[in-house]
């Protein structure tokens, strides 16, 4: 981890020349107006299509991440660098998945940036290891400061929150277009708290309360809005693929005595934990979207949070009811 720092420190220190030295450009001078829409880069897809909702064409937005890609093994290219630096607004999740963020910013020459750590405006809570659960041996020694789930996109609310403050960050940079973001994100709000209720529906009429995930379980901050339990191979920050034997046959174990009729798995995994405990106890395998990011045939199609997490609503109501 500290090799890969130092890699990123470097890498910025060049591309921060190499951008100073592009603004000094003459062939750099733009013609008045031609610039005129703010510049808005995301790092994660749900920050994206917030933007896409509340802004539409009134802004240039862009992702960092490329479709398809895992969110937690993304690293920065110079390009990347270089774009966050040039941005009007830049919006990031936070977290251990994102800690090349601050070097980028501690070296930007952009003083009228304005950023947005999206962790600073929801309650997080620390990332817990549930029985069963393969455990990660801290890298060094003596580490003991709590780790926070990251994934807070995942609970209807916190988007809801979400959603307020891109709104009110993009209306003060641009003013001019700011009662357009307004009312947009009035109605995007109202599909947000349908959806909240739809998830509450499901659960309030679930004859199971329990999810089994074979996979990483990035939705701590979902079960904990509608009160649901889960099990899982791994935690939702984790770089571990292959589970032991031991969280294997727990899992297994667990679904046979909870007798539930479905597993999930995550997007974008192979999906091969929840066919083995599939295979085992004849539970169903069902794919749940954490929204982290889309596959590039997705994001062409323009697929939207909501219809995804519309899509979760169906598959949940499929999973907790025998």
């Amino acid at each position: 981890m500290k090799n890969k720092i130092k890699v990123i420190m470097l890498t910025v220190l060049l591309v921060t020349v190499l951008v100073s030295c592009t603004k000094n450009s003459p062939a750099n001078t733009t013609v008045e107006g031609e610039n005129e829409k703010l510049t808005v880069v995301t790092t994660l897809f749900p920050y994206y299509d917030f933007v896409r909702q509340i802004a539409g064409d009134k802004v240039n937005n862009m992702m960092l991440l490329s479709p398809g890609m895992d969110a937690h093994s993304f690293e920065p290219t110079p390009a990347n660098m270089i774009d966050v630096q040039k941005a009007d607004v830049f919006i990031y999740n936070g977290g251990e998945m994102e800690n090349w963020v601050e070097q980028i910013l501690k070296a930007t020459e952009n003083k009228n940036q304005v950023s947005l750590r999206m962790m600073d405006y929801v309650k997080t809570v620390v990332e817990e290891e549930k029985e069963g659960m393969e455990t990660e041996e801290e890298e060094e020694e003596g580490l003991e400061e709590p780790e926070y789930d990251e994934h807070i996109w995942t609970s209807p609310v916190n988007a809801q929150k979400l959603v307020e403050t891109i709104c009110e960050t993009l209306m003060q940079a641009d003013e001019k277009n700011a009662s357009y973001y307004e009312a947009n994100a009035k109605k995007y709000l109202e599909e947000l708290k349908e959806l909240d209720a739809s998830f509450q529906g499901v659960v309030n009429q679930a004859t199971k309360k329990i999810m089994i995930v074979g996979d990483k379980f990035p939705l701590r901050y979902l079960v904990d809005e509608y009160g649901l339990d889960y099990r899982a191979a791994f935690s939702g920050c984790t770089t571990q693929t292959e589970p032991s034997a031991d969280t294997i046959a727990y899992l297994i174990n667990i679904t046979k005595e909870e007798q539930v009729n479905a597993v999930f798995h995550m997007e974008l995994s192979n999906g091969k934990i929840a066919d083995t405990i599939s295979e085992a106890t004849g539970a169903k395998v069902l794919t749940f979207h954490s929204t982290h990011n889309v596959t590039k045939e997705d994001f062409e199609k323009g697929v939207t949070y909501l219809e995804l997490m519309r899509q979760n609503v169906k598959v949940l109501q499929e999973g907790l009811n025998e």
